[in-house]
């Protein structure tokens, strides 16, 4: 057999293996319910449902982000109601990130690769009866270089997104 066609059978067969481990993942959407959507993560170590959605304004506006705002469930690692968010930089660990609904407000206080969660169970339940009840929710939240940025999100659909996913993983 030549060294060409010995390469290509070596590509080849790890073009096919990456293939199988890619499929070890999968991405499934599941409903639209307004501005929500609900998503599962389907993993060799188990289902992630979550809804999710992304601001309808984000200030300042010249600073296009790839912000999105979450609630995971993870059967497996006993996760229910988990609130996280990314507003598509690393935030500032000098100042508070907080999500204002009305008149209240909550804090992240856990934030890390550009990711940030509430670690008290309790609040995030709090939170998410805000949300039942609401219809829009802002995240402010501070950039490395101190620059504020505010992502106003829509909670239309929410309630229904939010079912769907905790449905999905029970």
């Amino acid at each position: 057999m030549s060294i060409i066609n010995k390469k290509i059978i070596f590509f080849l067969s790890i073009f096919i293996f990456s293939i199988n481990y890619v499929s070890a993942e999968e991405l499934k959407k599941i409903s639209k319910s307004k501005d929500w959507e609900t998503l599962v993560l389907i993993k060799d170590d188990g289902l992630t449902c979550f809804a999710q959605t992304k601001p309808v304004l984000q200030s300042p506006k010249a600073n296009k982000r790839e912000a999105r705002l979450f609630v995971s469930f993870r059967p497996n690692d006993k996760v229910t109601d988990e609130i996280s968010i990314t507003s598509g930089y690393e935030f500032n660990s000098q100042n508070s990130i907080l999500a204002t609904s009305g008149k209240k407000k909550y804090k992240f206080d856990i934030a890390q690769d550009g990711f940030a969660w509430i670690s008290s169970n309790k609040v995030e339940k709090k939170m998410i009866n805000t949300m039942k009840k609401g219809s829009r929710i802002m995240i402010t939240a501070y950039n490395k270089s101190g620059s504020q940025t505010i992502d106003h999100y829509s909670l239309l659909g929410f309630t229904k997104a939010y079912n769907t996913a905790k449905k999905s993983c029970t």
